[in-house]
């Protein structure tokens, strides 16, 4: 089941979690073994061997069960950076299971035994995983669930923590699965920053004449300008066109960027002078200083590019 992306909803009848920054999957265990497959379907057990405690926590019992698995930073928040280096491992070494530990956050209860639990209530199915007792094992965690918070106090809580937001669930839903539903609404905390503009690439169909990406910057304490990732969403078709005209008359034949910028990028990007600020609404910075999840909100020709840091 999947939740719709919109504004928190009001009134009665809504418990409320945080929304968690990793991979979504479906997890089958029983006394013989433990499954982990992503939402797309893969089978992704081999890549993460520690879930492998859940054969033993469940005992005797087959469940399926719904949650997100995770990789925390040094400060204990879901980095999703940080799991791209255990999902990309189909056989992790020891070290890098010691090093980037998996902590599967369980929020829903699907089956137990052979009863389907589909149709049964959000609230009562969580009062089923709860007896599982499956929150003492240490890479198996069941997040708490709100019914005596609002929306916006959650919301508070998760910008305090920088979280990835928070998902409302209807206390009387069902499980639909596969399905996009408006029973469950997710709320995605989004930030605003400035950044330079260094260079652009061409779409693809459509867009194949036209902008596809600005590639961006922030400069650092060395003066100097750094890549912070690339945007192409956000742009109207009539912005697309405009900043590709525009952009042409700023061409220059190497690029502004201090640091490499990806190759993929690269044997593309048509370079210019770093003196457009455009702002982007993003998600959070990764670890190697880019934007992540960026989309284009608008211009600022009265910023001074090299003012342009990173919050």
């Amino acid at each position: 089941m999947l939740p719709t992306a919109d504004v928190p909803p009001q009134g009665q009848g809504w418990a409320f979690e945080f929304k968690w920054d990793g991979m979504r999957a479906f997890i089958l265990a029983s006394g013989e073994g433990v499954r982990v497959i992503s939402r797309a379907g893969n089978d992704t057990t081999s890549a993460f061997p520690e879930l492998g405690v859940l054969a033993e926590t469940v005992g005797g019992r087959r469940v399926v069960l719904d949650g997100e698995v995770v990789a925390c930073d040094v400060r204990g928040r879901p980095d999703f950076g940080r799991l791209q280096t255990r999902i990309s491992r189909t056989q992790p070494s020891p070290l890098l299971v010691r090093q980037v530990p998996a902590v599967l956050l369980v929020f829903d209860l699907l089956m137990v035994d052979e009863v389907e639990l589909l149709t049964v209530p959000y609230v009562e199915r969580r009062e089923r995983l709860a007896a599982l007792g499956l929150g003492g094992v240490g890479t198996v965690r069941m997040p708490e669930h709100y019914l005596d918070v609002t929306a916006e106090q959650l919301l508070a809580v998760a910008r305090e923590h920088d979280l990835e937001g928070i998902v409302a669930k209807r206390v009387q839903s069902r499980y639909r699965p596969g399905q996009r539903s408006r029973e469950w609404i997710k709320t995605a905390i989004r930030h605003t920053t400035n950044a330079v503009v260094g260079g652009w690439v061409t779409g693809s169909g459509a867009h194949r004449h036209v902008l596809g990406a600005l590639l961006l910057g922030v400069y650092g304490v060395d003066g100097r300008l750094h890549y912070a990732g690339h945007v192409g969403t956000g742009f109207s078709d009539r912005d697309r066109a405009v900043f590709a005209e525009g952009l042409a008359e700023l061409a220059r034949p190497t690029s502004p960027f201090a640091d490499p910028v990806p190759r993929e990028l690269a044997r593309y990007a048509q370079w210019v002078e770093p003196l457009i600020v455009a702002e982007v609404e993003y998600r959070q910075w990764t670890d190697d200083g880019r934007l992540r999840h960026p989309a284009f909100r608008q211009l600022h020709p009265e910023v001074t590019p090299a003012s342009v840091r990173r919050p």
